[in-house]
């Protein structure tokens, strides 16, 4: 398409991030096209379609040499005459841009914080930093939203319980009330009912996945408290309506307690048997991040005892899992499969502003 140079892109090497290299670099490999083809089919029948239409909304960009680097070290040595650095969470400040030799044209954060760029130095270099609110970010709050309420209101206990007969064999004692004198709300006399409105919601990591909870939860009239290892700028807790507390504390006073923290050896088992031990009785715990993030036979426990009020995950602790997992017998745990960025395009939409706004600020 193109005659002119081809632009060089430094991209941290994440797993969606690939598709800049699918779409803008012809040296991509085939089975890294048809692996994401086979990746994205349910929701997506033309994946080379995207790719193309993607391309030509950008067709000066293409095509352009696509460096995925994984680690700081990688991305520095990649860096020399490179035109975009695409960063989720590698860091990027002053070695980086003199590494880069004065190339820079954008730097491209994938998400909207940017904490682990030093805006100084780049600015002085003349190189600019994007940022995008990513969909998939928001469709993962959603979903811990979606495990919040579904708790909350006995969905998976209750979904299409009509009759007496079905009621009854519940466990339920169904009536009827006298309407001449009361509503009839509830007459199937299922307890222990729980709204969202003015219950506190502890998140534990207040990135940007715990940012759009925080937003939500709070246009639910639900109090925000956050944990994390570092406190947040003031005007940052002030825009979340979040206050910051230590992990014991947040689990000792939350009615609802979210985990939003990355996979790594310091996180696994991050919620044991004394976190559990010390978490509100009757609180319900929501995990849209790692299953890893919760040992395993603590949470059993909790749940027997009914210290939890219920459980809440997405992305079990195998994939596929067993249908016979003791865990899923619970009638108060709700377990989705890895829906949380879903639909595909909302990842594919994503990348799709990332890559048509840099062909428009680069033509």
């Amino acid at each position: 398409m193109s005659k002119s140079p081809r632009r060089k892109f430094v991209v941290e090497n994440d797993t969606f991030l690939r598709l800049i290299q699918v779409v803008l670099d012809p040296s991509a490999s085939q089975e890294r096209i048809e692996a994401f083809a086979h990746f994205c089919l349910h929701d997506l029948a033309d994946f080379r379609g995207w790719c193309e239409r993607v391309r030509n909304q950008a067709r000066h960009l293409y095509p352009a040499d696509v460096r995925l680097v994984d680690d700081q070290e990688n991305l520095r040595a990649n860096l020399a005459g490179a035109t975009v650095a695409v960063v989720e969470e590698l860091a990027f400040g002053a070695q980086e841009i003199a590494a880069a030799g004065g190339s820079l044209k954008f730097i491209q954060k994938y998400g909207f914080t940017t904490r682990n760029i030093d805006r100084a130095p780049c600015e002085r270099a003349g190189a600019e930093v994007l940022t995008i609110r990513r969909r998939a970010n928001i469709a993962t709050a959603e979903q811990g939203l979606m495990l919040m309420l579904a708790l909350a209101r006995q969905v998976r206990q209750n979904a299409n319980l009509i009759s007496v007969e079905q009621l009854k064999a519940a466990g339920y004692q169904p009536t009827t009330y006298n309407r001449a004198h009361t509503p009839n709300g509830n007459w199937a006399r299922i307890p222990n009912m729980v709204t969202l409105y003015q219950k506190q919601l502890g998140i534990i990591g207040l990135g940007e996945i715990g940012r759009e909870l925080a937003l939500r939860a709070s246009a639910l009239g639900m109090r925000i408290v956050y944990s994390q290892r570092t406190r947040l700028p003031a005007e940052v807790e002030r825009h979340y309506q979040a206050t910051y507390a230590t992990l014991d504390e947040l689990l000792a006073s939350s009615d609802f307690a979210s985990l939003h923290l990355p996979r790594s050896p310091a996180t696994v088992n991050f919620i044991g048997e004394r976190e559990l031990s010390g978490i509100k009785p009757g609180a319900f715990l929501i995990n849209v991040s790692q299953p890893n993030l919760v040992e395993r036979n603590a949470l059993r426990q909790a749940l027997e005892s009914k210290r939890l009020s219920g459980y809440g995950l997405d992305t079990f602790y195998e994939e596929p899992g067993d249908a016979n997992d003791p865990l899923i017998k619970f009638p108060n745990v709700i377990v989705t499969p890895h829906l949380g960025g879903s639909p595909r395009w909302n990842s594919l939409d994503d990348i799709e502003e990332v890559i048509v706004n840099l062909g428009r600020l680069l033509a």
